[in-house]
């Protein structure tokens, strides 16, 4: 076997025994609802890139089964508006938590 098939195999391998260790961590959530809810965190990261009001922030995203959850500080309420927009357009988003804080400066 060839190296690059050694360590295809490592790192399938690894991949899943995290996802399992994960899964195993939680008591609701199973191997692929994790990879559903890191999935949704990924595109809501990726809308907020491309937005031009939410690019750039600091805003964090959680998600748990579906549901949203947004953290961190933005400068208007027209920015935690958009970014609520942006979570809730996502496919299978649930729900959206938005505890963003608006900066006062």
């Amino acid at each position: 076997m060839n190296i690059k098939l050694y360590a295809k195999i490592i790192f399938w391998t690894l991949s899943t025994l995290n996802i399992a260790a994960y899964a195993s961590d939680t008591t609701t959530d199973t191997a692929g609802q994790y990879i559903d809810d890191t999935t949704i965190t990924t595109r809501v990261k990726v809308a907020f890139a491309q937005d031009n009001l939410t690019n750039g922030r600091n805003i964090k995203v959680r998600t748990d089964q579906g549901v949203v959850d947004l953290t961190g500080t933005v400068s208007s309420q027209g920015e935690s508006d958009q970014a609520t927009e942006l979570a809730t357009k996502i496919t299978s988003v649930k729900a959206v938590h938005n505890n963003l804080k608006i900066s006062s400066h």
